[in-house]
């Protein structure tokens, strides 16, 4: 049975989910939220979303090293998942089956699960 990791993320919060098939339901697995500037008056368009991106791609290295899951499928609004995709490990990133520029942190978990239905169907 495959295991997979779903990741819905934006410049501010990382959503992880899990489930073992394409008709199981997500499970929450754990959130991640970008730590605010500790600048006063920093401009928050100007603070680099790379730490952010990093810290993602080394949860998504540890969830893999710890064979947590076996696929992956990442919805990332931009700019993140321009740096999210060359931070991941080449390992990491030949488990990454989908990857599409979304936001999908406002929408609760059934509302994903319904967005996620239809987007891959494995091929015959």
């Amino acid at each position: 049975m495959t295991k997979q990791w779903i990741l819905v993320a934006n410049s501010s919060i990382a959503r992880f989910f899990g489930r073992h098939s394409n008709n199981e339901s997500l499970v929450v697995l754990e959130t991640l939220h970008r730590p605010k500037s500790r600048l006063p008056h920093s401009d928050s368009k100007r603070v680099a979303l790379h730490p952010f991106a990093q810290a993602i791609a080394d949860r998504l290295d540890e969830g893999r090293l710890s064979g947590q899951y076996d696929t992956l499928w990442l919805f990332v609004s931009s700019p993140l998942l321009g740096e999210l995709k060359p931070a991941l490990s080449r390992a990491t990133d030949r488990r990454v089956e989908v990857a599409q520029d979304i936001d999908f942190t406002a929408l609760d978990v059934d509302e994903i699960e319904a967005r996620l239905q239809g987007i891959w169907q494995p091929s015959s």
